[in-house]
């Protein structure tokens, strides 16, 4: 079975970091394009970060302000966010898919989501 899995949200306080992790089960990573993206309470799921299938080429929404970094291996994903705000708060996805979509959210695999909460 085809699984994405994701792990290490949280609460934490503004200006903080968090490393989320996203797992693949039932295939590998190697031939897929991956991202995160981000979902608010009464808000539309946005696009985060992305990267290649072969890692060389990445793309993030203008929102992470070089505070988040995707990176890869070919059975995990990962999202390490420093200087978080409260505005970041939000469910976080893992996606995954053959076709280089960048943050098109039209990906054919998605995680269930980790919730990150940035709060004093």
């Amino acid at each position: 079975q085809v699984q994405l899995v994701e792990s290490g949200g949280g609460l934490v306080q503004p200006g903080s970091s968090l490393r989320l992790s996203c797992a693949a089960f039932g295939f590998t990573l190697d031939d897929y394009a991956v991202a995160w993206f981000r979902q608010a309470p009464g808000k539309e799921r946005e696009g985060v970060s992305c990267i290649s299938s072969d890692g060389g080429s990445r793309f993030d929404a203008d929102f992470v302000k070089g505070r988040f970094t995707i990176s890869r291996d070919n059975a995990n994903m990962y999202l390490q966010m420093h200087d978080l705000e409260p505005q970041d708060t939000a469910v976080y996805y893992c996606a995954a898919d053959r076709a280089e979509k960048r943050l098109d959210p039209d990906y054919d695999y998605w995680g269930q989501g980790t919730q990150v909460t940035v709060s004093s």
